[in-house]
């Protein structure tokens, strides 16, 4: 995976991620309400010896999003705290993580001010540390954070938004040409993919989920929260019957007909593949009653209208976050051809990327409690 488009241009993700802000903005009001109710903060400061409340934002790339995510926290948790004096007010220290390869220039540049509730920022950038006892035995190495960030029970609330779909790697049977689930011509488990592709994306996804719950049950403390915005499915809907799987169809289907054309070689189009999942709300509660680590607190899918978007601002937003990607493995030459080509196929009126009676994307909204130290 490379990081999202840098910088704050017009086709940087800043400028582009609007999709992902109404995601956040799906969740805040039940993030709020499940931190005043869940979160037994002054117990948690209480056994911390540094008197200071630790969050972490995983996937925070290049901003806005997430001063947002930063922002509706504090809010919830200043509250909960009370009339106390100077000197036993708790300080506040966040972590913005994201890959080696985002742009923290951008963010720390434009950090909101602080005025009301102020706090420490700090960048994490998400190298893993493969021989780390916990996952030195992996045979593959993480990227991002599916595995350790931080020390063992440093954390007392975490936040993902968005992120979450990134997959560790291609799954391997999808980029094998001998295997059932080889998926020749496509860039994802598409409306045209075979069962077993599919297939080979959700075990990916448990994995890699299952890896990252085990990672935060050990740096989270006892009686943390932590809150999960992911995009996914809505109930009783398959992806491939979504407009998102129309998107991917298009960017893919545009792919091959530049192969066709000669302006890109078909081989490299047919071991494409990106690494992203869309799960359902019964996969991800699956996965994390395997885990046994957390309690779930909340899970539900959100409907949002922000998860609708416009022809050009659609093409726009996938550009954002997948022309690092795509660009590493056809050239940045062919990654401009692309989109320009896919941004007049979706204003086509025979295209129906944009049906509004197709189903969207939902917000899955998860609410963690890590076992252990728990009153409330």
């Amino acid at each position: 995976m490379d990081a999202v488009n840098e910088g704050t241009g017009p086709q940087s993700y800043t400028q582009n991620s609007s999709c992902q802000r109404g995601a956040l903005e799906a969740a805040q009001e039940i993030i709020k309400e499940e931190i005043a109710e869940k979160l037994d903060i002054k117990q948690l400061i209480a056994s911390d010896s540094l008197n200071t409340f630790r969050i972490a934002d995983l996937g925070c790339a290049t901003g806005p999003n997430t001063f947002l995510a930063v922002q509706t926290i504090l809010e919830a948790v200043q509250p909960k705290l009370g009339s106390q004096n100077s000197q036993t007010f708790p300080e506040f220290q966040v972590f913005f993580s994201d890959l080696v390869s985002n742009d923290f220039n951008t963010l720390f540049k434009s950090l909101p001010p602080q005025s009301q509730i102020p706090y420490f920022a700090a960048g994490v950038p998400g190298s893993f540390l493969t021989q780390h006892k916990q996952i030195r035995n992996l045979s593959s190495v993480l990227h991002h954070f599916h595995g350790p960030l931080f020390p063992k029970a440093s954390l007392h609330f975490v936040h993902s938004s968005c992120a979450l779909n990134w997959l560790s790697q291609v799954p391997k049977p999808v980029a094998e040409r001998t295997s059932s689930a080889w998926n020749a011509g496509k860039i994802l488990y598409s409306i045209s993919s075979s069962r077993e592709v599919t297939e080979a994306y959700s075990c990916q996804f448990a994995n890699d989920m299952g890896l990252f719950l085990q990672a935060r049950a050990n740096e989270l403390v006892g009686g943390g929260l932590m809150a999960l915005v992911i995009p996914g499915l809505p109930v009783g809907i398959l992806f491939s019957e979504t407009r998102t799987a129309l998107e991917f169809e298009l960017l893919g289907s545009t792919l091959m007909g530049m192969a066709n054309m000669g302006l890109v070689s078909k081989e490299k189009v047919d071991c494409f593949n990106l690494p992203v999942y869309f799960p359902s709300l019964e996969e991800l509660k699956a996965i994390i009653e395997r885990n046994r680590e957390f309690r779930i607190e909340k899970m539900e899918a959100i409907s949002h209208p922000k998860m609708k978007t416009e022809p050009k601002q659609c093409i726009s937003s996938i550009k954002a976050v997948f022309e690092g990607i795509i660009g590493k493995h056809f050239g940045s030459n062919v990654t401009e051809e692309l989109f320009e080509q896919c941004s007049i196929k979706a204003a086509e009126p025979s295209v129906i990327l944009l049906d509004t009676d197709m189903p969207t994307l939902h917000v899955l909204l998860v609410i963690l409690k890590r076992n252990g130290n728990d009153n409330a």
